[in-house]
This record gives structure tokens, sequence and C-alpha cells, in this order.
């Protein structure tokens, strides 16, 4: 078993960003300020979607593979 295989490269660690940012509820649990009628609760929520695809693109880009 390759174990240089397990151990996280240091672009794996942007993928703790989106963990990390949705981590404390308490910090986004708030109504203010709304976008277009949502509260900040969900469209916060809603933003990391698409942060959350680019940055497991990019990590994927520049993870070199076996292949």
């Amino acid at each position: 078993m390759n174990t240089n295989r397990l151990r996280p490269r240091p672009i794996q660690l942007l993928l703790l960003v989106p963990f990390l940012g949705l981590l404390d509820v308490s910090y986004y649990n708030v109504a203010e300020p709304a976008l277009l009628g949502f509260p900040f609760f969900y469209w916060y929520q809603l933003l990391w979607v698409p942060v959350t695809v680019i940055l497991i693109w990019v990590v994927y880009r520049r993870t070199p593979h076996d292949d």
C-alpha cells in the first residue's frame, strides 16, 4: 500500500473551506441582510453550493492522477 497516496496535499485543504464556512450556524442564523427577499440564513448556505463546486473542481484539476 502506498502511504504517500493517503497523505493529503496542501491544495486539498481547500476542501475544508466550505466545511468551516458552514460549521458555526450561530454565525449565519439571522434574517438580515436579506437578498431578493431571502433571509441571510438561506442565501448564505445557497451561496456555498457553487463555491463548493468550484473548489472541488480546482482541487481535482490540481491533483495528479495515475491515468
